[in-house]
């Protein structure tokens, strides 16, 4: 939560991810997407290799204020079945895993896709 957004977006980009959870411990406040990124800022994401970040642009916002903060979690018993229904029917693309109100995992449309592709081998 006290980091900025440039920092994010470092994480982002260093680990090819798309979603941080954002934390106070290990309790779960909010998730910022990469695309969250994009909206306050004026990067073309074509190329991710070449953008060249508007630093004032994130200097304005903190964390808080961009990250979503109306979760939705799962636990580690939820199905995969049942995590693929919430995605497939919300507009986001990440779900905390949450056990005891703490952040023990995350999983994602890539995971699930990933999970399906790994059946068919």
């Amino acid at each position: 939560m006290t980091d900025d957004l440039t920092k994010a977006e470092s994480l982002f980009k260093e680990h090819k991810i798309r979603h941080i959870p954002v934390v106070s411990g290990s309790k779960i406040l909010g998730i910022l997407s990469y695309t969250d990124l994009l909206r306050i800022s004026y990067v073309d994401a074509a190329d991710d290799e070449d953008e060249v970040v508007d630093v004032t642009v994130y200097n304005m916002f903190t964390i808080e204020q961009v990250m979503s903060k109306h979760l939705v979690t799962i636990t580690p018993e939820t199905t995969i079945k049942e995590a693929a229904e919430i995605l497939a029917s919300k507009e986001f693309h990440a779900l905390p895993v949450c056990k005891g109100g703490l952040l023990v995992g995350i999983v994602t449309t890539t995971d699930l896709i990933r999970y399906l592709l790994e059946q068919y081998n």
